[in-house]
């Protein structure tokens, strides 16, 4: 019977392989989902898919696209963002 702080669907179940030949049971936190475009929900690229605690040990340029609006906006909304004010811009 596991302990009653793994009895929760929250845990993953992970099966390792010790140097001995058995196979015990390690319990981990799920990854969070992935990144969304703030406009049109489209899953973002270059965004790694780990929690805050490890988010907050690796660098900066591998957080996010060091893009305008990187980690914000998919590209096509970023081009379609930049053409509206463009057009929006008076002379």
């Amino acid at each position: 019977m596991p302990a009653p702080k793994h009895r929760s669907g929250t845990l993953r179940k992970i099966f390792t392989r010790t140097p001995s030949g058995n196979t015990v049971l390690h319990y981990s936190k799920r990854k969070p989902n992935k990144a969304q475009c703030r406009l049109c929900g489209a899953e973002l690229k270059g965004m790694p898919r780990v929690r805050a605690i490890v988010l907050k040990r690796i660098a900066l340029t591998k957080k996010r696209p060091t893009r305008p609006f990187g980690g914000n906006l998919c590209s096509g909304c970023m081009r379609s963002v930049f053409i509206k004010k463009a057009r929006s811009m008076t002379l």
